[in-house]
């Protein structure tokens, strides 16, 4: 496998006994360096994707690389960060228990204060982590997660439960830790994070990959909004501007879409609007957002519906599809 690449996984399937095929031929790779979003509905096979890349899991096919190693390997592991649903002593405090983490991986107990500090956990680091709220907590997993300073970091739902002011915090430390050749591999269903902090984005359901590119590339082309009275006759005259089939009319606004919208091409379709008598309110430049993407990528399915029966594969296949269950690594990790 190509050394450019952090992580590589090709053809990788994941069964859970006889019934449950949690990954189906899953092709990943990400570059070294960048920031990539892991999107999928919960029970995708995103927590057990994060966990086969820390040697959690062993893939029951497929091959697997992580910075050059097998998964799970010392050498490997000593240069990865990870955040999931990190487990802590209760009764420690939130520095004690990042001096024990601190001593199991290697890492110089001066580390510990440092990492407080860029969470924002520096005033409560001598409390109890009971005490802690569960934003703290996952603050607390961020600050396990950078500890080692690693190469590779992984970060599984780093904003949830957080505040609006933790997650713009959260944002922004993850933008702070980008570049000088770390490569972050970030899941999360919180599109507008996703959109703003990677690079690339994959979204998977079913098991596989069923699309990757740059968020800006997912959306699409961009198209033009227009809101004009009459909506009936703005939406005839745009169709014979740009093609009855790339205008859609809908709560009274019309989108049509432009793959090379320009400035000129905006003002050249409000002219026309303008000049057939018609009353123009509002023209903007639209993309579909990320969430409408993931949606019609994963056909809205929630719940674990992506983890397939493979025992009942087959004779339901006749009749309705297919069968489909929660894996049971998902559901310990609350389904990421």
């Amino acid at each position: 496998m190509a050394a450019e690449f952090a992580v590589e996984a090709r053809d990788v399937i994941k069964r859970f006994g006889a019934d449950v095929l949690a990954l189906e031929g899953l092709d990943l790779r990400i570059e070294e360096g960048e920031t990539y979003g892991l999107l999928g509905p919960n029970g995708a096979g995103k927590t057990t994707t994060l966990r086969m890349l820390l040697g959690l899991v062993r893939p029951t096919a497929g091959l697997i690389e992580v910075l050059g190693r097998p998964p799970g390997d010392p050498a490997a592991l000593r240069q990865t960060g990870a955040m999931g649903d990190t487990a802590f002593y209760p009764f420690l405090s939130g520095r004690d228990n990042l001096r024990a983490v601190a001593r199991r991986s290697g890492v110089a107990d001066r580390r510990v204060d440092v990492v407080l500090d860029r969470v924002g956990l520096t005033a409560r680091a001598g409390d109890a982590v009971a005490a802690y709220s569960y934003g703290m907590r996952q603050r607390l997993g961020v600050a396990v997660a950078i500890l080692k300073d690693p190469r590779l970091l992984i970060l599984d739902e780093p904003s949830n439960g957080l505040d609006p002011a933790g997650q713009l915090d959260v944002r922004q430390l993850i933008r702070e830790l980008r570049g000088g050749g770390r490569t972050i591999l970030l899941s999360s269903h919180d599109m507008d994070e996703v959109e703003q902090l990677c690079d690339r984005v994959g979204i998977i359901g079913g098991g596989r990959l069923l699309a990757e590119d740059t968020p800006e590339r997912l959306r699409g082309a961009a198209g033009l909004r227009v809101r004009a009275e009459p909506a009936d006759q703005a939406a005839a005259l745009a169709a014979t501007l740009v093609g009855a089939d790339q205008v859609e009319l809908s709560d009274g606004s019309l989108t049509l879409a432009l793959p090379d919208l320009t400035p000129a091409k905006a003002a050249a379709v409000t002219r026309q609007l303008v000049e057939a008598g018609l009353e123009v309110s509002e023209v903007r430049a639209v993309r579909r957002p990320l969430r409408e993407v993931f949606l019609m990528l994963t056909g809205r399915r929630t719940g674990g519906a992506d983890s397939v029966r493979a025992g009942a594969q087959r004779g339901a296949a006749a009749r309705s599809g297919r069968w489909h269950r929660r894996h049971p690594a998902e559901d310990a990790g609350k389904g990421r």
